[in-house]
């Protein structure tokens, strides 16, 4: 799903600043959790959308406490940080028109949680056992976000287009998801100013 990975200097960057990864990763997840639940209410005619990402947003704050727990066994304060360019950026590019937008919503949450994913994926090797094990874990929590945003996708692109052939719709939202892709690695490649869980390398 992703257009490009993740470039080496980032991931150098937070093994020597793993104290900032953590801090931010903490605030992910709880962005991750709010925005599940503003979907909820975004779209509350939609009851599958609404219980399954009830589900996720508990899992989400679920994870905020464990790297609450460690940011704690770390002796790392809590602080507030500065949002970085990666979701705003990535927001700029929704559509504004119902169904569209909430075809692109669902597409964006995908590639979120895809390239979390990837990170989480790409790190766990290079930190330390525990850090590195429990990042393992994370990935394949975030891969089952992914697949979750990406099935709920589907069925706004199917709602978008009624009486449409199936096959037109997968060719449609498959177009649509790659455009997206392509703005989500540009933010991720681009040289970045502030070192963020989804930044790009530093410059």
């Amino acid at each position: 799903m992703l257009a490009a990975a993740t470039p080496v200097a980032w991931l150098e960057t937070a093994v020597q600043r793993q104290d900032e990864l953590l801090l931010d990763h903490a605030n992910c997840e709880k962005k991750a959790a709010s925005t599940a639940l503003a979907l909820m209410f975004a779209y509350p005619e939609d009851r599958v959308l609404s219980s399954r990402l009830a589900r996720l947003a508990r899992e989400e704050l679920r994870h905020f406490e464990q790297v609450d727990k460690v940011l704690q066994q770390r002796a790392v304060a809590p602080q507030r940080m500065a949002p970085g360019r990666y979701a705003a950026e990535l927001r700029r590019a929704l559509r504004n028109h119902e169904p569209q937008r909430k075809l692109d919503l669902m597409l964006v949450g995908a590639l979120i949680e895809a390239r979390s994913c990837e990170r989480f994926e790409l790190l766990a090797p290079l930190l330390p056992q525990a850090l590195g094990t429990f990042y393992a874990d994370l990935a394949l929590s975030e891969r089952r976000h992914e697949g979750l945003y990406l099935q709920l996708a589907q069925t706004a692109a199917v709602e978008a287009q009624p009486g449409e052939q199936p096959e037109v719709v997968a060719d449609q939202l498959q177009q649509r998801l790659q455009a997206l892709a392509q703005i989500e690695a540009e933010l991720i490649t681009r040289p970045d100013t502030q070192f963020r869980f989804h930044s790009g390398p530093p410059p």
